[in-house]
């Protein structure tokens, strides 16, 4: 057989750090609409890069650069760009260039930008789209955009069960050139039912006349529309899959998820985690102007004031305490600080372990004894560290044992608290990353305040 010489020139792109110098060399060049300069430097560097300059201009700037950029330029830098961002682009685009970039695009990725644009654009780019590839990106809009369906490709190679390996290199060849990424072949029965994969090494080293059913693999892992895509990242990780194909109820195959959206999934899981455990309800862009972002912080900083407010009418009614025995109110800070560090850890730690897979919750009573066991030997330690550092300078031995006898308490009560919400939460369905936010951080404040003059009313007072 004679290879066909690939005649396509590739072109190597130069990868470039985005500055702060280089950042505001183009925004000179914006501002004097020296368009052709622009043009000769986005030439030589990758998509990438392109796009995070554009993330790094303000919307103005953002939107001419982007509108510089040739189909194919723009069809790669425009899933790169911040959400936020981008929705403010697209919709002030012009209609058919736009049409244009999308239809360069793989289904899932094309799917993601129309769901962005304003109903009535949308339309109209649906409306210049061909049948079945409208009817595709329509069919994965129905799907949320969390799930195996919101982002899933309907772009796989296929091929009947009754076809040779001949036959599935003969439809990946017909594919190379739409479809950006081909790991393997899906075999389907008559009724396009999944029953096997072919991977390429698979095609690449058996005759070409053998029956594709004698090198399949049977064992499928799949999932279906409906599944979280934070599953599917575990289930493409634990089994160390470059792609999983997505099937109905009755395993008719709909679709793939591939390893790119995968990576995509994973960042904004961590990124989701993380504004939660700052206690953000929502996602915050760097694009945002600040009254949103203003709004977005702006519920859990109330809550957390409101339950300081709880924490100060606490100690209103224990003002006679603080007043017999002074010494009391100097020790607030640590005792708070302590049950607070002590319960994010703990959260933080079991927060990771239900998103990984390695806490499970019906094994959750053995991860909870091991939290209490670490809980009482951190708050041993800490309450032997602050008795002897405390008696150095105070003589009131009967108050620095209560001092201790609460640090113990509250280090205990936080950690266990901080491990417990999260499996609550897990088991009421909802993220338990928001148990590392200010929610419990302010409860945590509010315990150790009830638990330590609660032993001062006990044992100091008479």
């Amino acid at each position: 057989m004679i290879m066909e010489e690939n005649k396509e020139k590739i072109e190597v792109k130069d990868v470039i750090q985005v500055d702060n110098e280089l950042l505001n060399n183009i925004s000179d060049l914006v501002k004097e609409k020296s368009s052709a300069t622009l043009l000769n430097l986005f030439a030589d560097i990758h998509s990438a890069d392109i796009a995070e300059i554009i993330n790094h201009s303000n919307a103005s700037n953002a939107q001419y650069l982007f509108s510089l950029l040739d189909t194919e330029t723009a069809s790669e830098v425009i899933t790169e760009i911040d959400e936020n961002l981008r929705e403010k682009i697209i919709n002030n685009f012009d209609t058919e260039k736009l049409y244009d970039i999308i239809v360069e695009l793989e289904t899932d990725d094309a799917t993601d930008i129309v769901s962005e644009l304003t109903d009535e654009v949308a339309d109209e780019v649906l409306k210049m789209m061909a049948d079945d590839e409208a009817k595709d990106v329509k069919e994965l809009l129905k799907y949320n955009e969390d799930t195996a369906g919101g982002i899933m490709s309907s772009d796989f190679v296929a091929v009947q069960d009754t076809e040779t390996i001949r036959a599935a290199i003969r439809e990946v060849r017909n594919n190379a050139e739409d479809f950006e990424h081909i790991y393997s072949v899906y075999v389907l029965n008559h009724k396009k039912v999944l029953v096997g994969i072919v991977t390429l090494k698979s095609l690449l080293t058996n005759p070409l006349r053998t029956k594709i059913t004698s090198v399949m693999q049977e064992d499928l892992i799949y999932v279906t529309p409906d599944v979280d895509q934070e599953e599917v990242a575990y289930l493409m990780k634990k089994y160390n899959l470059v792609a999983i194909p997505v099937v109905n109820a009755k395993k008719v195959m709909m679709g793939r998820i591939t390893i790119d959206d995968i990576v995509d999934v994973i960042q904004e899981e961590a990124d989701e985690d993380i504004q939660k455990m700052a206690g953000l309800s929502e996602e915050q862009e760097s694009s945002d102007s600040i009254f949103r972002i203003s709004r977005i912080r702006l519920p859990w900083l109330l809550m957390a004031l409101v339950g300081e407010l709880l924490g100060v009418f606490l100690l209103s009614n224990f003002g006679h305490i603080i007043e017999q025995i002074t010494i009391a109110a100097f020790f607030f800070p640590i005792l708070m600080a302590m049950g607070g560090s002590s319960g994010n850890q703990a959260a933080i730690v079991m927060v990771k372990g239900l998103s990984t897979g390695e806490v499970w919750l019906k094994d959750s009573l053995k991860k909870l004894t091991k939290e209490l066991l670490v809980g009482i030997m951190n708050a041993l330690v800490i309450s032997g560290i602050l008795y002897v550092a405390t008696s150095l300078f105070f003589d009131d031995h009967r108050f620095l044992i209560i001092l201790a006898i609460s640090m113990i308490t509250i280090i205990i009560f936080a950690t266990m608290l901080g491990a417990i919400v999260p499996l609550v939460l897990k088991k009421l369905k909802l993220d338990p990353a928001v148990a590392t936010g200010p929610f419990v951080s302010t409860s945590n404040d509010i315990l150790g305040l009830i638990i330590y003059l609660t032993y001062i009313t006990l044992f100091i007072i008479k």
